[in-house]
């Protein structure tokens, strides 16, 4: 365990102004507030934040944060409280453990509900200061490392949760060398026999080659400095297990399938040093094709900058290469945590609370900032994963900006990443100039143009073909907005002709005063309540004029637009055929409008009865919570039982481009012969009328007949009719008629 003098010692070699009296005073308070409290393993409790405060120095992080690391768990497990530190060592560190304490209390690996509700509420804790990520991820790296004395049980649950967040964040942050023992400590124990195999066959390699590592160390030194690069430091490595079994799930490849097992760095003063050891590299031994990625003049998001290339080494075998400047070798070892930000502070204040201004914390920034667009708790933790996880591509806008977008990205998520509206009016895009699909995957280094409509609405599609939480969450909006607009439409006309009927007149401000009273919070979600059936047009006819009593109103016809009234039909009136066209087109300018189906086909909830109907049918929509609305023609049998619900009753019209390329589905019924190639010579009269059979049913009705039930798909009425008359000519044929639902 270590000791009081050995903790400042660690802090004093890289800060040799170090703060003593806060260290001295924070271990010795949490040393009195654990006093005998034991951890799983038998140790004293105190180890494990003494331990923490040892991750964190290897960081070279300062006093303030050494000294929260030591506190971290007092709030929550003694009988310290936020007062009490906040009056011993202030504010600033007492708002730190707290908020390391709340994070304690989250348990991310639950329902995917609750699980998304915790991962936001850790990630708004980060966003109030890094520092508390920091510890927190030293605080998980030490549970991870003492782990084994856990149940089974929670050792999975504990790793699982460690995989799935805290080692993807520590390797957004920038952290790679802390992912990397995280994602090794976690595959041990959430799949244990891979991680045994996986290290033995490594152990195995290793043996066999000894010696390899440190021979190539030794070529590539002696070359470099024969050629004046006298400061290079070449370090060289093996890949860590989970690194290895990755690539092999990834790429398919069994253990000896895998060539570059062995990564090696190359470290120089300065960034033209990084070019110029890459040119002799490459001068000496082959290029492998394709493996060279240069991350110094475009950084990752994270800040990570590095040469990587893979050459065919001095042993004819394949040599990852990754060159660098300390300063690179710094940020890639402990990403965020060595940001200048951190060590060139005012160390008298200890005020680390300024938001760096590194690109991982601009992604975290970033994310947070997607709290506040509305999404579900689910969609959240979908695209936060998705998005922790994902490598990177760098595109470039026509002016030069840098986007970085995870690899496979689209068009559509390029658009969505430069501003939220152009992704919503984005209709195509040129890349490098050239016109190409938006399912186009990006590629490093492409220019891409966006084209624009102002009547665009992203179609909801485009959620299945985006890779970017943002694009995937702008789309889900734009639909719900595209659907509730519809609804509100398809609502505010069935509430003009309910009112209509009761002869009043509906408007909106009408309906401000009583929202409450139906349960809405605003009058364009009540009006689309009753678009999508939720809410009766009585309901709310009732709420707005409570006096109101259900009864008909008698509209009475002038005596010069062709109306007249019968007495043996009370209730009804009647127009004369023989109207004039003006007259009716007046009529359909002054009713209410029919909804046409075309403008009902894309995001409102529209389907056809069973039966199916085709353009030439009159026809009517029905409206059905929950289903939308349903479009029958007016033959149908079923909307007798919709006689006494009005309100129900959507008027509907046929309106189709004439490049229509639709075929829509009607079903008919025939009798014919029971004998050998009825039904061939039926089908065939089916084939030669243009007509496609969506599926066909048989059945006996006598010894000598069969009726066959067909769902056709047909352009129109007309076409329809055409083949029920050739087929009444069939010789084998007795009967055809249509049938609706």
């Amino acid at each position: 365990m270590m000791r009081q003098y050995e903790l400042v010692e660690r802090v004093q070699k890289y800060k040799p102004d170090v703060n003593e009296a806060l260290l001295n005073k924070a271990y010795v308070y949490a040393m009195q507030k654990h006093g005998q409290q034991k951890r799983a393993s038998g140790d004293p409790y105190i180890s494990h934040p003494l331990e923490v405060a040892a991750i964190l120095t290897e960081m070279h992080l300062d006093e303030s944060t050494i000294a929260v690391a030591l506190l971290h768990d007092t709030i929550e497990d003694t009988t310290a409280t936020r007062q009490e530190i906040d009056d011993l060592f202030g504010e600033d560190i007492g708002a730190l453990v707290e908020g390391l304490t709340k994070i304690k209390k989250l348990d991310l690996v639950t329902k995917k509900a609750k699980q998304a509700e915790n991962l936001r509420k850790l990630l708004l804790a980060i966003s109030d200061d890094v520092r508390v990520l920091l510890v927190k991820l030293a605080d998980r790296l030490h549970n991870m490392r003492t782990l084994d004395h856990m149940s089974a049980e929670k050792r999975a649950r504990i790793s699982e949760e460690t995989m799935d967040i805290y080692a993807p964040l520590a390797g957004r942050m920038g952290m790679q060398d802390m992912r990397e023992e995280l994602e090794n400590l976690s595959f041990r124990h959430i799949n244990p026999e891979a991680y045994e195999t996986v290290t033995r066959r490594l152990q195995e390699l290793s043996e066999r080659n000894e010696g390899l590592i440190k021979k190539i160390e030794e070529e590539l030194s002696e070359l470099l400095q024969a050629e004046g690069l006298t400061d290079a430091q070449v370090r060289g490595r093996q890949k860590k297990p989970y690194s290895v079994f990755r690539k092999m799930q990834s790429k398919s490849l069994s253990f000896e399938q895998l060539s570059d097992v062995w990564g090696f760095r190359i470290i120089v003063n300065d960034i033209p040093s990084c070019y110029r050891a890459l040119g002799i590299v490459h001068t000496r031994w082959r290029v492998v094709p394709g493996r060279f990625k240069d991350y110094v003049s475009t950084p990752k998001q994270n800040d990570y900058q590095s040469i990587h290339t893979t050459i065919i080494g001095p042993s004819r075998q394949r040599i990852e290469l990754q060159i660098r400047t300390k300063r690179m070798h710094e940020i890639a070892e402990y990403g965020i945590a060595a940001h200048a930000l951190y060590k060139d502070r005012d160390t008298v204040s200890g005020d680390l609370t300024r938001t760096p201004t590194s690109n991982a914390y601009s992604w975290l920034r970033r994310t947070i900032e997607s709290l506040a667009e509305g999404d579900n708790p689910e969609e959240f933790l979908e695209h936060t994963k998705l998005e922790l996880f994902q490598d990177q591509v760098f595109c470039f806008t026509p002016k030069g900006q840098l986007i970085a977008l995870p690899r496979g990205a689209t068009p559509i998520d390029f658009a969505y990443a430069v501003h939220t509206n152009i992704g919503d009016t984005c209709v195509g895009a040129k890349i490098n100039g050239r016109i190409m699909p938006l399912v186009t995957r990006l590629n490093n280094g492409d220019e891409v143009e966006i084209i624009r409509s102002g009547i665009q609405v992203p179609p909801p599609a485009w959620e299945e073909i985006v890779v970017t939480g943002k694009a995937r969450a702008a789309i889900r909006r734009a639909t719900r907005a595209a659907i509730r607009k519809q609804y509100a439409g398809l609502g505010y006309r069935i509430l003009e002709r309910t009112f209509e009927r009761a002869g009043k007149t509906f408007s909106r401000e009408a309906l401000k005063p009583v929202l409450h009273r139906l349960g809405q919070k605003d009058v364009e979600d009540a009006i689309a309540a009753v678009g999508r059936g939720e809410l009766s047009s009585l309901d709310v006819l009732r709420a707005v004029f409570p006096d109101h009593q259900d009864e008909r109103v008698t509209v009475k016809p002038s005596a010069d637009d062709g109306w007249f009234n019968m007495r043996s039909a009370a209730g009804m009136i009647f127009k004369l055929p023989e109207r004039s066209k003006e007259m009716a087109a007046a009529e359909q300018a002054e009713g209410p409008e029919a909804l046409p189906i075309r403008g009902l086909s894309g995001n409102a909830e529209v389907h056809f009865s069973p039966a199916g109907a085709v353009p030439g049918d009159r026809i009517v929509g029905i409206m059905d919570k929950d289903k939308g609305i349903t479009i029958y023609p007016i033959q149908s049998p079923i909307l007798q039982k919709f006689d006494e619900e009005p309100e129900r009753w959507i008027d509907v019209r046929w309106d189709l481009d004439e490049a229509n390329n639709s075929r829509f589905m009607a079903r008919i019924a025939v009798s014919a012969l029971n004998e050998p190639g009825t039904l061939a010579e039926v089908a065939q009269a089916i084939a030669t009328t243009d007509v496609n059979i969506r599926s066909l049913s048989m059945g006996r009705v006598a010894a000598d007949f069969s009726e066959l039930q067909f769902d056709l798909e047909v352009w129109d009425l007309r076409q329809l009719n055409h083949l029920m008359a050739q087929l009444k000519e069939l010789p084998s044929i007795s009967m055809v008629k249509r049938l609706f639902e």
